[in-house]
């Protein structure tokens, strides 16, 4: 890249240390690293990689502030919770500075949508893993169909030795978490737009020989739902989990009414639950249709593991959503996809994602 593109990435936590990384590593990019915790930004400083990136301590839920790390910039990129986004996205465009995001949550996504309008700047939400990647291999296969009956998508980032009753550890945001466990699910049934509660709706399936659960959970279909509208009969999100998992986390979010008390349920997570870097990130989308005038079933399945990047080991659900956002905004940069407005993950196609550099974390992990 002839010159470089500057790049503020706000925050500089488990995701946004791998973003700086990844990005570094090419030396195609300027970039700027964000936190109000110097902690976090002195974590990324030690590594090799990272000596040509600068450092700001700054407060991201701050306008004026963003706006000082903003100014001269072409892209933000939002490593931090989804409560933060509207803010910086609001002055990501008054700055006509390119944004995104890895947010999951729908309200957010839905009030990005908004700021896009008429932009000259491209505003990319959801460029994670779920949402995100998942939704670029459903369309993938949804495309091969000449009419769909079912899309199922499926993932789970889990422990690969967990070690208590829900069998389970933390792998990423606790409040992204708690999102998906307690915000209404978006589906399609019989065609049409519905919203079902999370933790319903469980199934229990085999992945090589390994037994799973998996339910409803909030955000992880994005804007497919909406893009597929009319042409899908039924289309669904879940989260997979080791078995047992959803009992205690109906007990917890009901019976002991901690879904009223998400700080609370916060607190509970971070304080009892070990958080771990030895993770699986098991992802499983089916589709059903017809197809040259046979009803057919095309699947896509990936499990991917925690791997050792720059001499630390790094989560499989680090990597495959640092590598996501990652691999969107080398896209964008090389003009490979729409250049501005508001842009929809399953409108990026999967093979110039699965080929591209950051992409092909997702096959060679």
């Amino acid at each position: 890249m002839p010159n470089k593109k500057k790049v503020v990435i706000f925050g500089a936590g488990k995701i946004g240390r791998l973003v700086s990384i990844f990005l570094a590593q090419t030396n195609d990019y300027a970039i700027t690293l964000v936190d109000l915790n110097t902690h976090f930004l002195e974590r990324v400083k030690k590594l090799q990689s990272t000596q040509n990136i600068e450092y700001e301590v700054s407060d991201f839920s701050n306008e004026e502030e963003i706006k000082k790390v903003l100014t001269g910039k072409h892209y933000a990129l939002s490593c931090a919770p989804f409560f933060c986004n509207n803010k910086i996205a609001e002055v990501a465009s008054a700055l006509n500075v390119h944004y995104l995001d890895l947010t999951e949550d729908v309200k957010t996504t839905n009030y990005i949508k908004k700021i896009a309008k008429n932009s000259s700047c491209a505003f990319i939400p959801q460029c994670g893993l779920a949402p995100g990647f998942i939704t670029i291999v459903a369309n993938h296969l949804v495309k091969k169909f000449d009419s769909i009956e079912d899309v199922k998508m499926r993932v789970g980032a889990l422990p690969m030795y967990p070690h208590n009753r829900l069998k389970y550890n933390l792998t990423w945001s606790t409040d992204g978490l708690i999102n998906e466990y307690c915000n209404d699910c978006e589906v399609i049934m019989d065609g049409t737009l519905h919203t079902v509660q999370p933790l319903e709706g469980e199934e229990r399936f085999n992945i090589e020989g390994e037994e799973y659960e998996a339910f409803n959970t909030s955000g992880g279909l994005g804007t497919f739902a909406e893009s597929l509208s009319g042409r899908v009969k039924n289309m669904d999100y879940k989260s997979i989990r080791y078995p047992g998992h959803r009992e205690i986390l109906l007990t917890l979010l009901h019976d002991l009414k901690f879904k009223e008390d998400r700080d609370g349920l916060k607190k509970l997570f971070e304080r009892a639950i070990p958080h771990t870097f030895q993770d699986v990130v098991i992802i499983f989308v089916t589709v059903t249709g017809q197809k040259k005038g046979y009803f057919c079933q095309e699947n896509y399945s990936k499990k991917i593991v925690h791997t050792v990047i720059d001499g630390e080991n790094w989560g499989a659900i680090q990597i495959t959503t640092a590598a996501g956002i990652c691999a969107v905004l080398d896209l964008h940069a090389h003009g490979e996809i729409q250049q501005k407005g508001f842009i929809k993950q399953e409108e990026i196609s999967f093979e110039k994602f699965s080929n591209n550099r950051f992409g092909k974390y997702y096959s060679s992990c």
